[in-house]
């Protein structure tokens, strides 16, 4: 997936704002590329010069501006539900991929990860840039991916702000916007408690990524640009139903690809997952389906403190043989078909009920 530099002097950006009456795939591409662009534009704007020379555009572009902009399009395509294309819109849903590279930030330092997006996590290119010089604090990478975070999280709310969105749509927003903050942060304080080896309930397990990415990624972002656009509370009740089944499926397609994904696809380590002991719903699932022998097996080696290459495997071929995921494929294909029931409440237009159907396919169909 190629990533837009904004090192470069600006290059002046197209005026019209991706509209989707050009049809869903070029709506989708034109949406990224826009979006890239005004990340680009920002972050060469607000890059802060007294800042030491360690790598920190290197991690921008990595964490900010190297994703699929899940989060931005559907903020943006909450706007078109109620609104116009308007390229203040556009700058105002890209502002969500700087709080999703905050969030992917302070991820990588509590789960002490070593890649991102199929490279070195921030904290590992940073204490390899600056930590082995002379007078280096122990911990540089970790603290200085911490403070980056930090300054991500401002610069988004900073980016939303000076869009050029009115005040008045603003403030439609913001108690959503807020309220979307806490709720992620109370969803990763969850899952720091949330250890295989304590045995949680399926439906605990659920509820904890529901509300640290599914929502997140899916109902919340949709319904902030709903809101900016000034849509009304029956159209912003059907699209959080949505939001709320396709978030749910988006988290359950990554819990398998935690599992089974190969690198390529997610851009970490195929053991995180089970290395770091998370009780994702393909784990529980499996723990409560398996019988006999096979539970006992898989239960010991996810209580093990450490699990080394073999034992990992071992359990893949466990849970494969649990049926757990083709339980959690149904729950997906379930959530789905409920998120289609819910889009016949909308009163959308044609483009718009096509764009969240392809939305929802892109966000469950994941390949691993």
């Amino acid at each position: 997936m190629s990533a837009v530099s904004f090192d470069p002097a600006r290059t002046p950006l197209d005026p019209a704002a991706p509209d989707l009456a050009a049809g869903f795939e070029n709506w989708h591409s034109d949406t990224r590329t826009r979006v890239l662009a005004e990340l680009a534009d920002f972050l060469r704007q607000a890059r802060v010069k007294e800042l030491p020379d360690v790598g920190v555009d290197e991690v921008l572009a990595q964490y900010a501006i190297g994703g699929k902009c899940l989060r931005s399009g559907f903020m943006y395509l909450g706007w078109l539900c109620a609104g116009a294309p308007d390229a203040a819109a556009v700058r105002a849903a890209a502002s969500l991929e700087l709080l999703h590279a905050f969030a992917l930030l302070q991820d990588d330092v509590m789960d002490d990860a070593v890649l991102r997006r199929g490279s070195d996590a921030a904290h590992v290119r940073l204490n390899a840039r600056f930590g082995g010089r002379a007078g280096a604090v122990p911990g540089f990478g970790t603290s200085a991916a911490t403070l980056l975070g930090d300054m991500c999280l401002v610069w988004s709310e900073q980016m939303l702000r000076e869009s050029g969105v009115g005040t008045d749509a603003l403030a439609r927003l913001w108690p959503r916007y807020d309220a979307m903050r806490i709720e992620l942060a109370v969803g990763q304080f969850a899952d720091l408690a949330n250890d295989v080896r304590e045995r949680p309930s399926l439906d605990t397990v659920l509820g904890i990524a529901r509300a640290k990415s599914g929502n997140y990624t899916v109902r919340r972002p949709l319904e902030l640009g709903a809101a900016l656009a000034g849509a009304s509370e029956s159209m912003l009740t059907c699209l959080g139903d949505y939001g709320t089944r396709i978030g749910e499926a988006f988290q359950l397609r990554d819990d398998l690809l935690g599992i089974f994904g190969a690198d390529s696809v997610t851009g970490k380590p195929q053991d995180s997952d089970l290395g770091q002991h998370k009780a994702t719903s393909v784990v529980v699932a499996a723990l409560e389906l398996a019988r006999g022998s096979a539970h006992r097996e898989l239960a010991d080696l996810v209580d093990r403190p450490e699990l080394d290459a073999a034992a990992i495997a071992r359990c893949r071929t466990l849970i494969a043989a649990s049926g757990a995921p083709e339980q959690i494929e149904d729950m997906i294909a379930e959530r789905v078909r409920d998120a289609g029931r819910a889009l016949r409440d909308c009163a959308l237009g044609p483009d718009q009920h096509v764009a969240l159907e392809q939305m929802a396919l892109q966000c469950s169909a994941r390949q691993l």
